[in-house]
């Protein structure tokens, strides 16, 4: 008879379960702390951008978000690593345009940018910037091109290294306007900027926020802006296509994306609370300051940016036989 009874209370304790509403696993994310792990070491645009972001993103969420760096191979651990985690909303991906140039720039890169994630969304972005000493003789891009095609085997550009955005940009004006000059890479906007201001290259191609403390102080000269408006902070500085350089705009990005599996309430849970905190007066401040305006586009904005930008760079990549193995 007890046996009876407990039978009958545990089908009567199941039926009564089957009544309730289901509440899917991921009901109460976040139950923890969330990881942004940054695909570069501490102390980088990257890395700064996702530490600015950190504390508006805990508090909407109610829980930690902690930083945690992988750096290197230009960006494939931290990015690799990301694309293998767990798609549950814990460990989220910051990195920069290398999401998109890497694919075709390294022989077997260790992720698909389609196929194995998320767009979250873009958190900041800076055009790439062609600037000169004051005395070059050069005072626009007409002057550039017209000494470059001068003395194409002399004429060169820095930048921050091989494969790198403001590398690929100067590559991609080459391209468009039909005109020769010599990259000549350095290890990093620091290096490279030194370089130009000793005159050992005529020009630098760099993220327009690495070189903004010597624009302003009258170090360097911008002449032109890769972005596709004109950068607040460089209100004089035209762009490529107002000089009629078509199809040459490109950005040096920050952004956030999630492991493809993620579920999709996560993945908007996350995109609505990153978007929102990156409409922040205080945020949009700092981010202007580091030189990555916000963005904050969401998940659409960052998927076409993706879908766009991947073919611009193999084109450029394979057009100008660019190669860092």
């Amino acid at each position: 008879m007890k046996t009876d009874i407990t039978r009958r209370a545990a089908l009567l304790a199941g039926g009564a379960a089957a009544l309730l509403p289901f509440r899917p696993a991921f009901a109460a994310y976040p139950e923890r702390a969330v990881t942004l792990s940054v695909s570069f070491p501490p102390g980088g645009a990257t890395d700064i951008l996702a530490r600015l972001l950190a504390p508006p993103l805990s508090e909407a969420l109610g829980k930690p978000v902690v930083i945690e760096n992988r750096g290197g191979a230009g960006a494939n651990i931290g990015i690799g690593y990301v694309a293998r985690a767990a798609g549950d909303g814990y460990t989220l991906l910051v990195t920069s345009s290398a999401f998109v140039v890497n694919p075709s720039l390294y022989r077997n890169p260790p992720y698909d940018p389609f196929r194995d994630f998320a767009p979250i969304s873009t958190l900041g972005a800076s055009p790439n910037v062609l600037a000169v000493k004051p005395n070059s003789g050069i005072a626009s891009l007409q002057d550039l091109i017209a000494q470059a095609k001068a003395s194409p085997d002399k004429f060169n550009y820095a930048s921050p290294g091989i494969g790198t955005t403001p590398h690929l940009a100067g590559e991609l004006l080459k391209l468009r306007a039909g005109f020769e000059m010599q990259h000549v890479p350095f290890s990093g906007a620091g290096p490279a900027t030194q370089a130009a201001l000793a005159g050992t290259t005529q020009v630098i191609s760099a993220a327009q926020g690495s070189i903004m403390a010597q624009l302003r102080s009258g170090e360097l000269r911008a002449i032109v802006q890769t972005g596709p408006t004109r950068a607040v902070d460089l209100p004089d500085v035209p762009t490529q296509e107002e000089l009629g350089i078509k199809d040459a705009n490109s950005e040096t990005f920050l952004a956030l994306f999630a492991p493809a599996a993620t579920p999709a309430p996560i993945q908007e849970l996350l995109a609505r609370e990153v978007v929102k905190a990156l409409q922040r007066p205080e945020v949009q401040q700092r981010y202007r300051e580091a030189g990555a305006p916000v963005v904050g586009g969401g998940p659409e904005e960052l998927r076409a940016r993706v879908a766009r930008e991947v073919p611009i760079w193999r084109e450029v990549i394979q057009v100008s036989k660019i190669s860092v193995q």
